[in-house]
């Protein structure tokens, strides 16, 4: 599998250039293959989407259907990224559908997510399914996936504040970035919101004429003792606990399953929902290892899971989680991407880890250094040190304590997949 295709080429630190006028050029070089495509359901938010996007397809494939995701970013291959009809594409089509769009864009400055989206388009265009569930990058208005004139739903997860940089310095401008996914008379499934962000997705709505079906107004998903319950107008659905751990996947269920009940010609029984929840699978969101080389590092009793929380609410999100496991203290192995607030972030935790190793995340281009996390830890109150490798934060966390405890890698998906990297799990 590839970790990374040889084009299209990051641009590195310079400026990102948002705008669909390049991707629009590319993809009609190609033939425009995103004119070509089943169904398609376009996902927008901050947090969720890849969580939001792992549900419907589970439930989906659970119905019997066929389907193509394109997602990011990639955890251990790019391949990833790209799921042709259930299954990472594989490397003689990517390398094949690699070589068509470079040569397409022969000297146009593609950004990497322009590039990556047009190689997804035409994938897609080439192999049978039933159905795409297509996820943006950071945005949506401008966003390289927002070609798409009338996808079949359109879908908003929990908006907050990231990418202030690109997207502006607010919650309700950063919402009316997000939106901006929304089309005429398409029907748009808003998750949980701030009320700001929920007054911005409306107002684009009722621009539109786009009916809104939104959390706590037309639909709402909550945790009960033997699962979760889906409520809206159209009834009640009981349903088992989610695989994915959290309460925060309750609500990512539950958009999931209201954005699949506007599909119109498609059938998904209640059994249909129960086992895509039951079977879904979405790596580094709050998984556990339960073997491996760091494992077997580690005295009896020890666990070791990761996180791709990497911005303000997916901290907190984590903290809630771990404030509620009293069985065991928490430690935490956490990287970042440069220009994150990391004593923010790292706020959340003060009173609930004990201790925080700061590390480098070797496949970030972009990553803090340690000591920065580790004294950023230091300021909030929370003990800290900076380390080399993982190994040596796996290595030297017992010797704290050998009371069984958990450790928690966050901050960073990259984060993550380093550590499945070093666990030698993949």
């Amino acid at each position: 599998m590839v970790f990374m295709p040889k084009w299209p080429q990051p641009l590195g630190s310079k400026p990102i250039d948002f705008g669909l006028e390049r991707v629009l050029e590319l993809l009609d070089k190609l033939g425009n293959p995103h004119k070509k495509l089943p169904p398609v359901i376009h996902y927008a938010g901050t947090n969720g989407k890849g969580s939001t996007i792992a549900f419907s397809r589970a439930i989906l494939e659970a119905a019997g259907y066929k389907v193509h995701v394109y997602s990011s970013p990639h955890l251990l291959n790019f391949n990833e990224r790209i799921k042709l009809a259930g299954n990472d594409i594989s490397e003689p089509m990517l390398e094949q559908i690699v070589d068509r769009c470079r040569i397409k864009a022969a000297d146009m400055r593609i950004t990497f997510f322009e590039g990556t989206t047009a190689m997804a388009y035409l994938a897609f265009s080439k192999v049978k399914a039933d159905i795409v569930l297509l996820e943006t990058g950071m945005g949506g208005r401008l966003d390289a996936t927002n070609v798409i004139d009338k996808p079949a739903c359109t879908v908003i997860t929990p908006i907050s504040l990231d990418h202030t940089e690109y997207l502006g310095p607010t919650i309700p401008i950063i919402a009316g970035e997000k939106a901006g996914i929304i089309k005429q008379g398409v029907p748009c499934i808003s998750s949980l919101q701030f009320e700001e962000a929920h007054n911005a997705i409306e107002a684009k709505a009722e621009e539109l004429n786009a009916p809104l079906f939104s959390f706590g107004y037309d639909w709402i998903a909550e945790k009960t003792e033997s699962g979760m319950i889906y409520k809206s107008i159209e009834g009640d659905m009981e349903l088992p606990p989610p695989a994915l751990i959290g309460d925060h996947q309750i609500v990512n269920a539950g958009t999931a399953i209201a954005a699949l009940k506007q599909l119109k010609g498609f059938s998904i029984s209640d059994t249909a929902y129960a086992e895509g929840l039951k079977k879904v699978k979405w790596p580094a969101r709050m998984q556990q290892l339960t073997s491996g080389r760091l494992i077997d590092m580690l005295p009896q009793g020890w666990e070791i899971w990761l996180d791709g929380a990497h911005n303000n609410a997916g901290a907190y999100v984590v903290s809630c989680m771990i404030e509620d496991w009293k069985d065991k203290p928490t430690y935490l192995v956490c990287g970042f991407t440069r220009g994150r607030n990391a004593q923010e972030m790292l706020s959340h935790f003060k009173g609930k880890a004990k201790f925080v190793c700061g590390m480098l995340v070797q496949t970030e281009i972009a990553a803090q250094t340690a000591h920065v996390i580790a004294d950023a830890a230091k300021k909030v109150g929370i003990d800290a040190k900076d380390f080399d490798s993982i190994e040596d934060a796996i290595s030297f966390l017992p010797t704290l304590d050998r009371t069984p405890a958990r450790i928690i890698f966050c901050g960073s998906l990259y984060l993550a997949s380093d550590a499945m990297k070093a666990n030698k799990n993949y």
